[in-house]
């Protein structure tokens, strides 16, 4: 056992360099807080501001942002259920876990490419208006990142098939599973701030 690996505790943390690699990954969470706090504020600005443009209250669907909510939270689950068997070190329990926690982010992005292709079929597009820009800028960038998130965990998995649960594989595992969790606050906060709020205004 090397001079810095730890004999206790988690995998992920068995290391100086594990230690510090994860704690990098929490300040570029850092920055990314700073990227939506900024993408929710330009969305409060331009909130109202639909022109000619059908309102948020006329095209935002309940059912279809339950469900994708539904999606994302339960998601973020199973992902918790993966962070757990990599911990009791099960390769499959792993690999069985996070393809549901994919395939339940596939099933969101599914619903949020049916609801934007939806808006836009009903004269909300990007160029519609202040407030159309702001709403798909921040979803969208929502959509990209979970997108990112879903193929970063796909090479992983893939890696992790291949190599098992090591020090670096687990601390990689780790990290995806930040980020995922880091996804669905950010949705929880779109989910009030941006559908609720447009469906009641």
């Amino acid at each position: 056992m090397g001079a810095h690996e730890l004999k206790t505790g988690p995998l992920e943390y068995r290391t100086q360099e594990n230690q510090m690699g994860i704690m990098g990954f929490w300040i570029f969470l850092a920055a990314e807080i700073v990227l939506f706090a900024t993408l929710f504020a330009t969305y409060a600005v331009l909130f109202g501001r639909t022109a000619d443009a059908p309102t948020p209250g006329e095209l935002f669907e309940p059912g279809i942002v339950l469900v994708m909510t539904f999606l994302l939270l339960t998601s973020s689950f199973t992902c918790g259920l993966a962070i757990h068997n990599m911990r009791r070190g099960s390769v499959n329990g792993v690999l069985i876990w996070m393809g549901i926690t994919l395939a339940l982010g596939l099933g969101f992005l599914g619903f949020e490419i049916y609801e934007f292709y939806h808006y836009a079929h009903e004269g909300a597009t990007l160029q519609s208006s202040a407030f159309w820009s702001g709403f798909y800028t921040l979803a969208g960038t929502h959509g990209l990142h979970v997108t990112l998130g879903i193929g970063w965990a796909i090479l992983l998995m893939i890696q992790i098939a291949q190599r098992g649960l090591t020090n670096v594989t687990s601390r990689k595992f780790f990290i995806i599973s930040l980020y995922w969790h880091f996804l669905d606050v950010v949705w929880i906060f779109i989910f009030t701030g941006v559908y609720l709020i447009g469906m009641v205004i």
